[in-house]
């Protein structure tokens, strides 16, 4: 049953009540009642006559009391929308309250989410900005206060301070890459390039980083296929170094970190970056490319880094229109992987 339908029979059956008493207190009061009365011709009447009048100021204040207050209020939601048409049935008006009213509610569950994400992300820049801070400044004033004219001590804490400094540089450099990207500002500049020459000299660049921790980079492709892909050539260096960077400082000791390019799709390659380091647990893949989140909930980050890395490459894949993957097995190890549009020529 429709809500118009639950008014009307409300209505009509509130009418027979007050038409009935107000028949049996007409009937008391000029001295005919009884029971022979009320089944009379004329009670009957007059009952039928009651019913209709009050039925119809029933009506009434339904239609001009409830219904144009309710209509009131939807002209007043919907006000703002001027493709929007007023309805003139009840229960359509009651389903667009309703969904108002979810809408809202969503909306304001997204602003308590952004919220949070805010509060966090101002917490961990400010933890990520104070340790170097107080880092070189601890070191500096060391210095002025006579540490200084020791030439080895001078020596040893100003590349402490200058390792700080460097990974302050780090955080602003990539915080402003992250913001040119979400602007549109650093738009992506796309060209034919081979990816497995850069890929080769990506991996040349770490392999010092990766022989202090006696890791092997190695790359597997299959030199049969041409691998040339359309993208930003300085913006896909950047991802493949920040992923085979991460799989380097996570890494496990004397362990391997391999990147696989392999063909996908008639027009798409796929790029993995794989490792047997410590693995990520399922729990934390939902937040992995958020920036400054740590898988590791102590503060600490002793790899050094922006801790922007993962955000960085998120961005840039989503400025390619691609995906970026993750599977991992926490003690086992983890795998990257993304892909790429190839080359028409």
């Amino acid at each position: 049953m429709s809500i118009r339908q639950k008014i009307r029979f409300q209505s009509l059956f509130y009418s027979i009540v007050i038409s009935l008493v107000i028949c049996l207190i007409a009937s008391a009061t000029i001295g005919e009642f009884s029971i022979e009365s009320i089944f009379s011709l004329n009670f009957f009447l007059l009952f039928i006559l009651c019913s209709i009048v009050v039925y119809a100021i029933g009506a009434f204040f339904v239609k001009f009391f409830l219904y144009n207050s309710v209509r009131v209020i939807s002209d007043e939601i919907f006000q703002s929308d001027v493709d929007s048409t007023i309805t003139t049935n009840m229960e359509d008006l009651l389903k667009k309250i309703r969904q108002y009213d979810d809408d809202q509610k969503s909306e304001i569950s997204e602003m308590k989410k952004q919220e949070t994400f805010r509060r966090e992300f101002i917490g961990n820049l400010a933890h990520e900005l104070k340790t170097p801070l107080f880092t070189s400044e601890s070191y500096i004033l060391t210095l002025l206060d006579g540490a200084i004219d020791d030439d080895e001590v001078n020596k040893k804490y100003l590349k402490i301070a200058g390792k700080a400094i460097h990974r302050l540089n780090l955080i602003v450099k990539d915080l402003d890459l992250i913001t040119k990207i979400e602007s549109g500002e650093s738009e992506i500049q796309r060209t034919d390039f081979d990816i497995i020459n850069l890929a080769q000299n990506t991996l040349e660049m770490l392999e010092i980083r990766a022989s202090k921790k006696n890791i092997k980079l190695l790359l597997e492709f299959n030199d049969k296929l041409p691998l040339r892909v359309n993208a930003d050539n300085e913006k896909i260096q950047q991802v493949l170094t920040n992923l085979v960077e991460n799989s380097i400082k996570y890494g496990k000791e004397n362990g391997t970190t391999e990147l696989v390019i392999q063909e996908l799709t008639e027009n798409k390659i796929i790029v993995r970056v794989t490792d047997n380091g410590l693995g990520i647990e399922e729990k934390h893949f939902n937040r992995l490319f958020e920036r400054f989140y740590r898988v590791d909930q102590s503060g600490s980050r002793k790899g050094g880094g922006s801790g922007l890395g993962l955000a960085i490459v998120k961005h840039i894949m989503d400025a390619h229109d691609e995906k970026i993957y993750i599977e991992s097995e926490f003690g086992v190890g983890s795998e990257f992987s993304f892909t790429l549009e190839k080359s028409l020529q």
